[in-house]
């Protein structure tokens, strides 16, 4: 027996309804009659019932129809929340699409945490990448490294001629410098409970000696204002700083070096407190004192134009930014040659400069150029079988998916092999290049050159650690034979009395 289709049960049970309907009629129409004659009770009753029957079934069939409309509203209901779980499931899709991309990225960003945090623990024993490790945690002090220490230009090779248009008649005793290196040598200890004191004292017995509008007592202030600085006690450092300006102003003239280098320390307090517009024409007054004093193509001048080519790029005047670290890096290779470090240190800041304006390119080639000249004065001229670390890099990640095992980075170069390689320009310009290589998506240069900058960091903590060692057993040597001497001395002497 075939299924009938719901449209085939209508049909019928509309047909049923309409014999059923022309049956309760006949029906009615008999017991009319039957009435009207009121002869059989019995079958009056019996067609009362089949009635009753009849109108049942009416009323079932009506149900029926009732329900099929209530089953294509259901049906209906049915299709929408399957269209609308279709989305649903379209969105989350993609959803999750995106999660394992995020997922992808989040790896690689651990990656390179986890390299770096390998790195770090070289540094706590490198002086120099411990400046570098300042510099990335407090940006304005990335350009200061020269100009921490207010008289260093003094204190710096400069022609004979130049050096006494510097001073101006005055100069820093030698006291006062040797109680410089040892106060900051203190500081770079963390040991500020003998370096302040040490500077209180001396400060209180200038000033009783000299008066407080002293020369003297005015770098004493400014040693006093570094250790002050470095303790992160700003306003402490700038009161001492404008008290050593205003001296040296009365004392020195208004044009003198030693102005401009406290005009400078000044600016780079400013800097550190992140007052850029504050420290900016301080910056370019100790700038145009050193232009006028010193010649407009010094090597102090350039240092300038690098501490103030910071303070505009952190107020974003890139136009400026790049001028300044451009005249900076043309008095470097003209008046110290390219491989001085100076030449690479601004080359690598020029290159940050660019990348904060998106200027991948340019970058690229500064970086490049500044390994190029480190591997060139290295390892010789560069040919087929001596090639740049940048050069190896690329080259690693062109063929990443060529059928070959995971190959150690040591076949492939030998930078870290050489520890006088490594210094904190070039080492911060691989982690940079490697930076610059991961934002475009090529892991496998910038995981090489990442290795290479931990290996070679680690080669010259090596070779430090033995340097180190090595004048300390050559200390106690001398000690030990001095104190023999001392022995013999006093035997001999002991022997010759009568």
């Amino acid at each position: 027996m075939t299924q009938m289709s719901q449209d085939e049960i209508i049909t019928n049970t509309k047909t049923v309804l309409q014999g059923l309907e022309a049956l309760r009629v006949e029906h009615v129409s008999i017991m009319n009659g039957i009435a009207e004659v009121q002869k059989d009770n019995e079958k009056s009753d019996m067609l009362r019932k089949n009635i009753e029957n009849i109108e049942l079934g009416l009323s079932e069939a009506q149900n029926i129809e009732a329900e099929k409309h209530k089953l294509k509203t259901q049906v209906r209901r049915l299709h929408q929340e399957n269209a609308w779980l279709r989305d649903e499931l379209a969105n989350t899709q993609q959803k999750f699409q995106a999660s394992e991309q995020l997922v992808a990225q989040l790896e690689e960003e651990k990656k390179h945490l986890e390299f770096m945090a390998s790195v770090k623990k070289y540094d706590e024993n490198q002086e120099q990448d411990d400046a570098c490790d300042k510099s990335r945690t407090d940006p304005v002090v990335e350009l200061f490294p020269d100009e921490e220490n207010e008289d260093r230009h003094n204190m710096s090779p400069t022609p004979p001629s130049q050096f006494a248009n510097q001073t101006s008649g005055y100069e820093i005793p030698a006291r006062l410098r040797t109680l410089h290196n040892l106060v900051i040598q203190y500081a770079s200890q963390g040991r500020y409970e003998v370096a302040v004191p040490l500077c209180k004292q001396a400060l209180e017995d200038l000033e009783r000696t000299s008066g407080h509008d002293h020369p003297d007592v005015a770098t004493m202030l400014n040693i006093l204002a570094l250790v002050y600085r470095d303790q992160n006690k700003y306003k402490e450092a700038a009161n001492l700083l404008n008290d050593a300006l205003s001296i040296r102003g009365k004392t020195l003239g208004e044009n003198h070096p030693a102005v401009a280098a406290t005009l400078n320390n000044l600016a780079v307090l400013y800097g550190k407190r992140g007052k850029y517009k504050d420290a900016e024409p301080l910056c370019k007054r100790a700038l145009e004192i050193r232009e006028k004093v010193l010649g407009k193509d010094h090597p102090d001048v350039a240092k300038q134009l690098n501490n103030l080519a910071l303070l505009c790029q952190n107020q974003g005047k890139y136009d400026e930014v790049e001028k300044y670290y451009q005249r900076a890096l043309d008095i470097y290779e003209s008046k110290l040659g390219p491989d001085d470090p100076n030449v690479a240190k601004t080359k690598n800041n020029l290159a940050g400069c660019y990348l904060k304006q998106g200027r991948y390119t340019e970058a690229e080639i500064l970086y490049k150029q500044v390994l190029t000249r480190a591997h060139e004065r290295e390892f010789g001229a560069i040919d087929s079988k001596n090639k740049p670390i940048w050069q190896v890099a690329e080259e690693r990640e062109e063929h990443k998916f060529d059928n070959r095992e995971n190959t150690p980075y040591g076949e492939y170069g030998g930078w870290h092999k050489a520890a006088k390689v490594d210094s904190p320009t070039v080492t911060t310009t691989l982690k940079n290049l490697g930076a610059l290589y991961r934002r475009q998506g090529m892991f496998e240069a910038a995981e090489t050159l990442e290795d290479c900058a931990m290996r070679s960091k680690k080669e010259a903590y090596d070779l430090a650690k033995q340097t180190k060692l090595s004048q300390l057993l050559t200390s106690n040597e001398k000690r030990r034979s001095k104190a023999i001497k001392e022995d013999l001395d006093f035997s001999e002497e002991k022997n010759a009395k009568p």
